[in-house]
């Protein structure tokens, strides 16, 4: 696997089939792993968002696979004061074995690895979060026993970090991905028509078309960090795309409901949908812990631990 995962472009299928294992596998043994690949290495949290999901889970899988956390809030640190990026990847690389970091611009990240000897995980970037789409790989794979051919609807703002990550990681996966959004969220046309994997993405305005017969139906909060100043020109056009009954009736007859959480009741999505049995949003969450244990080993653990716990 790369040093890094900067996006899912940086992961390739084989590695998703072995983070899906070692995932299912992780989950199973939680209490009873034997395995500690970060015993006595400490992993540095660097977040400059707010979170719950991300700090809690990686806070979590680190200490129980064996390692030490320090969590750095980004403006309390130098990088705060004007400290460039290089330099703080160049200290930071003498301390710790590795950095989580939950930031605003994607580059910055991407700086941070380029002067980094150290693996960089990328824990959200207002452009990609792929340690999102990796929990939700498993939780698809767990639901459907399988990714290839199986069909999602991705509802709302086409244009920010998880349409975009779910781009890649569903080409990957083999999954066939349609995002509806309004033409003024429209999804990025670069990342639509990278040729990765076997599956496929596409744009479709009308939302009634894009969710029928869909397997999953997938949404986001519309107004996200950094963007609350657009919040009522958000709501207004993105009205129509609200994830509600409607919309999931003409969906599979099981049709799952996923979202990344946290949630807006009665923005995005329904307050009944969301709590209705067609909902595994809890259980996608839950596998934020369990993919990035997984991911953690794939990028830390020596090759013959994982090819053990892999057999």
């Amino acid at each position: 696997m790369h040093k890094d995962l900067l996006s899912i472009e940086d992961v390739t299928r084989d590695n998703i089939n072995d983070i899906i294992k070692l995932s299912t596998i992780i989950k199973q043994k939680r209490w009873t792993l034997e395995e500690k690949p970060l015993l006595g290495k400490t992993i540095a949290l660097i977040f400059a968002k707010s979170s719950t999901r991300t700090r809690v889970s990686f806070e979590v899988g680190i200490k129980e696979l064996g390692g030490n956390v320090i969590y750095l809030d980004q403006a309390k640190t130098q990088l705060g004061r004007g400290e460039t990026i290089e330099d703080t990847a160049k200290v930071l690389s003498r301390y710790v074995q590795g950095i989580v970091i939950r930031t605003y611009k994607h580059e910055d990240v991407v700086e941070l690895a380029q002067f980094a000897t150290i693996p960089i995980i990328n824990a959200l970037t207002d452009k990609y979060h792929p340690c999102q789409v990796l929990a939700d790989l498993l939780t698809i794979y767990e639901y459907s026993e399988k990714l290839d051919g199986v069909k999602m609807t991705f509802l709302g703002d086409g244009s920010c970090n998880m349409p975009n990550s779910l781009i890649l990681a569903c080409k990957l996966g083999g999954i066939d991905l349609t995002i509806t959004a309004p033409e003024e969220f429209r999804p990025s046309e670069e990342i639509m028509n990278l040729e990765i994997g076997t599956g496929s993405a596409k744009w479709e305005i009308d939302p009634i078309k894009a969710c029928e017969g869909a397997d999953y139906l997938y949404t986001d909060v519309w107004v996200s960090m950094g963007c609350e100043d657009e919040a009522k020109k958000r709501l207004k056009i993105l009205a129509p795309y609200q994830l509600n009954e409607e919309l999931m009736s003409v969906a599979s007859d099981n049709v799952k409901i996923l979202h990344c959480l946290p949630a807006h009741r009665g923005e995005e999505i329904s307050a009944g949908v969301l709590d209705s049995n067609n909902s595994i949003v809890f259980e996608q969450a839950e596998n934020r812990l369990h993919a990035q244990k997984a991911l953690l080993f794939l990028m830390m653990a020596e090759k013959h631990v994982i090819d053990n716990l892999l057999k």
